[in-house]
């Protein structure tokens, strides 16, 4: 009685999150799946694990310089529905699918209910995370194990609990042994526990120890004692020694050449940057939201800013041909950012109604803005991930029009053709997608409608009205010049 009187309860809070969920599984399942050299050798690496106990490649003693959970979560999930990258891809896919229920439930916890839902859309259904949860990778693996360190820590850092650090540690843990690009994670975590001021010295030593002795433990066993490698193995990587190819410039572009033209999109760029503007120009009237901006923020720098410098200042080939993979991590807080658009516009417009005339105007300007932009970004997804099911072959070129060609590929293995059952389930789910979004900002629509005299455009337009009324008074007082 009690379990249903709470699964009635999750149900009721959460039913329109399912529906978008919904619309994203029908619309990841008509993209793909994604193969590649990467693809072949992480198959051979979990086919190692089931013969050998290890992740070998072609021979045993040949081990995989890749961090070894993933592969033998792989092996297990063979073991039930045998061994082929097809099977695997669903498991990528599966794991896809947690990374979109944690983007909500991150977004929910920070910003509120409404870019919860606006930042699983976003993420679900951006380029970046279709791709990469359709192919037979490892990175969506890490990116759910991380993510889910994040949500955990920072029930940790606000109920400043230990066992939640335990927690949360033994999930980072799982996520650095996955990919090292896990470490990215420690940058929001590090920032919001310095902002919540921990005083008790007692309880701060049992959090980071509860924190740090999971990862500090499972490496040294699997790398010392498994391996017989020395801890600094870790960093012995092809990724960290293999140079771009002769004749190759690289240049800071590429980053910006990879989220514009592949990875997020141009206006859903522009979301990203206009909220973070928004953040700062507004910090009074949206300060119980900055620390996140921030820690978003400062997340997304730092990762972008490592992999430019590993790709460029040290002329390492795979952080420059891979930013899809090497900036992965940062999707999540791209993705916070732009959906936080929802809360900030409902919260200005709040501010606008009570604000002085010249504050009124400049709150109800930024609040408009926000909402036609965030309607653009959603837009611009759906148009991209349509647009990305009918492409054959991706390429991510570090520069654009580049021939030959020179960055990450991968090959879509069945292609969705136009008419096709798949290709009709795909705007089913943009539609189911789209009515979640609508049917969550019901009572905004309805108060448009019934105060048009209050609602953004009038209050625009009013403005407007005054400032030319006011010119032309000017005009006929002092006459033609």
């Amino acid at each position: 009685m009690f379990k249903g009187t709470r699964l009635r309860k999750l149900l009721s809070e959460n039913y329109l999150f399912l529906i978008v969920l919904a619309g994203i599984v029908l619309v990841s399942f008509s993209v793909g799946p994604y193969q590649n050299l990467d693809s072949t050798l992480e198959f051979q690496a979990t086919q190692g694990v089931m013969t050998w106990g290890k992740p070998f490649v072609v021979v045993a003693g040949n081990v995989i310089n890749e961090p070894p959970l993933g592969f033998y979560i792989y092996a297990l999930f063979f073991k039930v529905f045998g061994a082929s990258i097809a099977a695997g891809t669903v498991l990528v896919t599966l794991f896809g699918f947690g990374c979109t229920i944690l983007a909500y439930m991150i977004g929910k916890m920070l910003y509120g209910k409404l870019t919860g839902l606006f930042t699983a859309a976003l993420f679900g259904l951006s380029p970046w995370e279709l791709i990469l949860s359709r192919s037979f990778l490892e990175d969506a693996q890490c990116l759910f194990l991380s993510m889910l360190c994040l949500y955990i820590g920072i029930l940790a850092i606000r109920k400043n609990s230990v066992k939640f650090a335990i927690g949360a540690g033994g999930l980072f843990a799982a996520a650095f042994l996955t990919k090292f690009y896990a470490v990215y994670m420690l940058i929001p975590l590090f920032i919001l526990y310095i902002y919540s001021r921990p005083k008790n010295l007692k309880r701060i030593a049992g959090q980071l120890t509860g924190f740090c002795v999971p990862v500090l433990t499972s490496t040294y066993y699997w790398y010392q004692v498994i391996l017989g490698k020395p801890l600094l193995y870790i960093f012995i990587h092809r990724d960290f020694s293999d140079l771009n190819a002769a004749g190759v410039t690289p240049t800071y572009t590429f980053v910006g050449t990879f989220l514009l033209n592949y990875g997020l999109g141009y206006i859903f760029v522009v979301a990203v940057v206009f909220s973070v503007i928004i953040a700062f120009s507004a910090r009074k009237h949206l300060s119980k939201t900055l620390i996140f901006d921030f820690f978003c923020l400062s997340s997304i720098a730092v990762v972008l800013v490592v992999d430019a410098v590993l790709g460029v200042g040290f002329n390492l080939k795979v952080p420059y041909t891979s930013a899809v993979k090497y900036d992965y991590q940062a999707l999540p807080f791209f993705c916070l950012i732009a959906a936080s658009l929802a809360a900030k516009t409902i919260s200005l417009f709040k501010s606008a109604k009570s604000s002085v005339k010249r504050s009124r105007l400049f709150l109800s300007v930024f609040s408009l803005s926000a909402a036609v932009l965030l309607a653009a970004t959603i837009f611009e997804t759906f148009c991209n991930a349509h647009k990305l099911s009918i492409t054959g072959y991706l390429a991510f070129n570090v520069k654009t029009n580049l021939n030959p060609a020179y960055g990450y590929s991968l090959f879509d293995i069945q292609q969705l053709n136009q008419g096709s059952v798949q290709f009709n389930v795909q705007y089913l789910g943009f539609a189911l997608i789209l009515i979640g979004i609508m049917w969550s900002l019901k009572q905004q629509i309805m108060w448009a409608i019934k105060n048009p005299l209050y609602n953004f455009f009038g209050r625009l337009f009013k403005s407007m009205n005054r400032w030319i009324k006011a010119k032309n008074n000017a005009y006929r007082t002092r006459g033609p010049q």
